[in-house]
């Protein structure tokens, strides 16, 4: 196969996840950035933290802070995230989940795990693993690439 052929299905193959189920569908209906959010301070306090400073989650989804400024307003004007003071330090604060919050990222959470498990049966292990890798491979790629950019 041509080089110009091989872009072309590769092309093809990423115009076709833009339209893909699982990028498009948002849960209780918030986008899928802020669903982002609501799992980063959830994985920090499923790890004994006590929440994320804004600063942690912008290096986290590797977005600049003022996007992640941007997220928060809503999150916390839906009450889906509080701001408290940090108990290791009285002058900033932390992003903590409210109880609705929670309960949204831990819906999105199953909903993600049953899209995913449904794709891994879908494919069976040995392409499941070979995906896995592939796609941490093009990751890579563009990561290294964009540090050069």
């Amino acid at each position: 196969m041509e080089k110009n052929d091989l872009i072309q299905e590769l092309h093809e193959a990423f115009l076709r996840f833009s339209k893909a189920e699982w990028r498009e569908r948002p849960v209780s209906g918030y986008k899928r950035s802020e669903i982002r959010v609501l799992f980063c301070i959830m994985e920090a306090t499923r790890n004994g933290r006590h929440g994320m400073k804004l600063s942690e989650i912008s290096k986290r989804l590797m977005v600049t802070p003022p996007s992640v400024t941007q997220l928060m307003k809503t999150l916390i004007e839906d009450k889906l995230v509080e701001r408290t003071v940090d108990p290791e330090d009285k002058r900033s604060y932390d992003l903590i989940l409210t109880p609705k919050g929670l309960q949204i990222a831990q819906e999105a959470d199953e909903h993600f795990k049953q899209s995913l498990g449904g794709l891994a049966e879908h494919l069976g292990e040995e392409q499941t693993l070979q995906l896995a890798d592939l796609l941490t491979k093009a990751f890579n790629y563009y990561s290294e690439r964009n540090r050069f950019l």
